[in-house]
């Protein structure tokens, strides 16, 4: 695998891109129409730079244990590679690799009003399940917003509901600016165009979630399950009560199979709506399945081989740390010397 210096961090006309994906859960398919193809996509255009968040799986206990951890780092950067993400185009790393996230994050908690923190929609639905939630998993945003502000980030690429986390960042690096000086660029949600948001296909109200499909079977479409787990998920799709597809009626189910549908081929809504329409669900169902199947097929045959390899995939990793290190320690040292850190 290509793994030749990239200019990720040479400073262009080119936007900056950074995003991040947790080693925890099952990726599924709304993961990849909903962001990975939208990074292939970014690294042709602009600097991009992706990392797998493992400090941020520590937030949940018990998302993932310790002797598991090392294995779903590799397995995460094996399915961003797989999907398309090219080392010499755009830089992949492992947050934990980077001490100088750590170190902001404390930098930006120091100007960060708690109450900022505790209004998170995210923090509140997490702290609603756990007995007693961690400070870690209050402070998650302000680890975040070090991710990004870190690289100098122009845009994020984030679905709706993470759209709330990019402000925060915005909002923390122009307070940091006002109060000490201008250390970060304040960086822009980027939400794709066009892009379906996935629901579970056992409950299409409810967005397709990874640690969910973990747990529940028939939740999901896992990126590397096999044909036949599959076709069985989407055969237990939840459709309408009518006997048919109805396009112009169809209920939450039907609009994500044909979502789903839609994702996977490319093809236009109009050609869809015309080849399903009045058809049974049975045959929808069939159609959606070997259309994911078909897609997915390339992915799973390069994640195989990426994970039959952990050495080559540690020296793309260990390549794109030493990257990040150097452009992170810049923003670092800027933001420190502003607020007081370097001996004078």
């Amino acid at each position: 695998m290509e793994t030749s210096r990239s200019p990720v961090f040479e400073r262009t006309n080119r936007k900056r891109v950074f995003s991040g994906i947790q080693p925890t859960g099952k990726p599924h398919i709304g993961n990849y129409l909903g962001a990975l193809r939208l990074w292939v996509g970014a690294q042709e255009v602009h600097d991009c730079s992706f990392a797998v968040v493992d400090l941020h799986a520590l937030t949940v206990p018990g998302a993932v244990r310790p002797a598991e951890l090392p294995v779903k780092v590799r397995e995460a950067a094996a399915i961003v590679l797989a999907a398309g993400v090219d080392p010499s185009r755009a830089t992949l790393f492992v947050q934990s690799e980077v001490p100088a996230h750590a170190e902001l994050t404390w930098l930006l908690s120091c100007v960060t009003p708690v109450g900022w923190l505790e209004r998170m929609t995210q923090y509140k639905t997490k702290a609603a399940v756990q007995e007693r939630a961690s400070a870690g998993l209050l402070a998650y945003p302000v680890l975040q917003a070090a991710d990004i502000l870190l690289y100098r980030t122009d845009l994020v690429p984030v679905g709706e509901d993470q759209k709330q986390h990019v402000e925060l960042a915005r909002d923390v690096a122009q307070r940091f600016n006002r109060l000490f000086g201008e250390a970060f660029v304040v960086p822009e949600p980027w939400i794709g165009s066009g892009t379906a948001r996935i629901m579970g296909l056992d409950d299409p109200t409810a967005k397709m979630s990874k640690s969910v499909g973990e747990t529940r079977p028939g939740h999901a479409i896992g990126l590397t399950d096999p044909p036949e787990v599959i076709r069985r998920a989407i055969q237990g799709a939840v459709t309408d009560s009518a006997p048919a597809v109805d396009v112009a009626t169809a209920g939450a189910g039907v609009r994500n199979l044909l979502a789903i549908y839609a994702g996977v081929t490319g093809e236009a809504t109009e050609a869809i709506a015309a080849r399903f329409n009045g058809r049974r669900y049975g045959k929808l169902k069939v159609a959606v399945a070997d259309a994911v199947i078909a897609s997915l097929e390339p992915l799973q045959r390069r994640f195989r081989d990426l994970m039959a390899d952990p050495g080559e995939l540690d020296r793309v990793l260990a390549a794109g740390a030493e990257r990040s290190r150097g452009v992170a320690a810049v923003t670092l040292q800027r933001a420190s010397a502003l607020i007081g850190l370097v001996r004078r």
